[in-house]
């Protein structure tokens, strides 16, 4: 009887000495209550208890805990239906509170969560809620992280996954997208033929100008000719009026003026008769072709110096 005595309070001993003993994870903590009351947390490594007396209650991750915020249909500010989803980021930071605070912290901040999100929603137009996601994510968690204080959690981000507006407004947004896009082409074709026009425009006015300039240097050019050429007949007409001045003060100059005198006048006949006319008037008295000699001559010697 001893030994089964013995064996028995062995075994309760063993069965209390296991049951006392508790290993907790890493990164996790363990809510004690003693007697139906709270008594304490278990850290992670080896910790002891009261068997039979202490209880473990809740057992709680301090990692950081990601949650799936359930689809839900928000009303827009110009009353446009939006159906949003999104990811809930927390970290348990007071096992105590998330113990007691709430009877379930998870589903809380979930329907905390979907409730900011409707009302910072309902306060911007559909065009806004594309356009400040991180606005919503940052005013989402300042209203959740307010309250999670109180269930001894820290919300740590808000990030909406999705935006999907009713069928006929993405209709709606497509065609407008289309329509801008159209519009920006229109422009950018636009612009392109008015700087084509500039351009053309702008090389007409140089090619004008080019031309004109031509013109103006080829008319310099031809009066400047024209001007040389005049100049030069002057001088070899100087010269050669020059040369006969000289040679009829020569001996014998006289009568070779007389005779070249003569000879022009025959020629202005000779041309005359060549004429369409068949009528030709001559001098009555060939003395007079003398004395017209005679005057040429008497002028000449007048004018030389």
């Amino acid at each position: 009887m001893n030994y089964i005595f013995l064996l028995v309070l062995l075994a309760i001993a063993i069965v209390f000495i296991v049951k006392s003993m508790v290993v907790v994870p890493q990164q996790s903590v363990w809510v004690i209550e003693r007697l139906g009351k709270f008594h304490g947390s278990l850290v992670a490594g080896l910790n002891f208890l009261v068997p039979f007396i202490d209880r473990v209650v809740q057992r709680h991750d301090l990692r950081e805990i990601t949650r799936d915020v359930p689809k839900q249909i928000c009303i827009t500010r110009d009353n446009t239906q939006l159906e949003v989803d999104g990811i809930l980021y927390f970290q348990v930071t007071d096992p105590k509170l998330a113990t007691y605070g709430a009877s379930d912290y998870i589903l809380a901040i979930t329907q905390l969560a979907q409730t900011s999100l409707r009302s910072v929603i309902g306060k911007m137009e559909l065009d806004k809620t594309f356009e400040e996601r991180s606005l919503i994510n940052s005013a989402v968690i300042s209203a959740i992280d307010e309250a999670a204080l109180n269930w001894g959690v820290k919300v740590l981000r808000y990030e909406i996954k999705d935006l999907t507006p009713p069928e006929g407004i993405l209709r709606a947004m497509q065609t407008q997208i289309t329509a801008e896009r159209e519009k920006r082409a229109l422009i950018a074709s636009s612009e392109g033929r008015r700087q084509e026009q500039i351009n053309i425009a702008s090389g007409e006015r140089e090619a004008s100008i080019a031309k004109s300039e031509g013109d103006k240097q080829a008319a310099i050019n031809h009066a400047m000719g024209q001007a040389i050429a005049i100049t030069e007949v002057a001088k070899a007409t100087a010269q050669a009026i020059g040369n006969i001045a000289l040679a009829i003060q020569q001996p014998g100059g006289d009568i070779a003026v007389q005779l070249k005198v003569a000879e022009q006048a025959i020629e202005a006949y000779a041309k005359v008769t060549q004429g369409a006319s068949s009528t030709l008037i001559i001098p009555s008295n060939m003395v007079e072709v003398a004395t017209l000699i005679k005057s040429a001559m008497h002028l000449i010697k007048q004018n030389q110096p």
